[in-house]
């Protein structure tokens, strides 16, 4: 989860012909398309398109400054799209561990920074920040963790160390 987390998010980038390719940082290739569903995502279908242009012998549908506009618009939506889902799943999970405030569970840290420091529970799944007694306690750490409060509004779960 931690390597996850420090890889960041992906972006969209457009690979122009004659220039090395960035490739897929995580994969470690450079030759790398990916594509899901085209009728669910504006992406896959502009590769689509650049494809079935291609193959048919056809010039390409966009120039290179259209694509990297379209690379940019799609990389901001994507990113704006997964705030909000995680923000519901935050609020979500804040509204289903309410009656569950002052129990203790077994945690794991998963951030520590001067920004905070963050504990995963497993039983039931939940992540939150610990707001007393996180000193000294590093990414990785085993703790004991009491459940403060919830802000269901704002997604936020507290913690206490025990």
């Amino acid at each position: 989860m931690t390597v996850i987390r420090l890889l960041g998010s992906g972006e969209y980038v457009v690979d122009p012909p004659g220039k090395e390719p960035p490739g897929h940082f995580g994969l470690a290739v450079r030759d790398y398309s990916h594509s899901t569903a085209p009728n669910r995502r504006y992406p896959d279908l502009i590769t689509q398109r650049l494809l079935k242009a291609a193959l048919a012998g056809h010039p390409a549908p966009y120039s290179i400054e259209e694509l990297d506009h379209i690379a940019e618009h799609c990389t901001k939506q994507e990113d704006e799209a997964n705030r909000v889902e995680r923000q519901v799943r935050k609020s979500a999970t804040a509204m289903l561990v309410k009656s569950r405030v002052g129990d203790r569970f077994d945690a794991i840290v998963t951030g520590a920074s001067s920004k905070g420091t963050y504990v995963r529970v497993f039983t039931p799944p939940m992540e939150g920040r610990v707001m007393k007694g996180e000193r000294g306690l590093d990414v990785g750490d085993r703790v004991r963790v009491r459940l403060e409060g919830v802000d269901i509004e704002r997604g936020y779960i507290d913690f206490v160390r025990e």
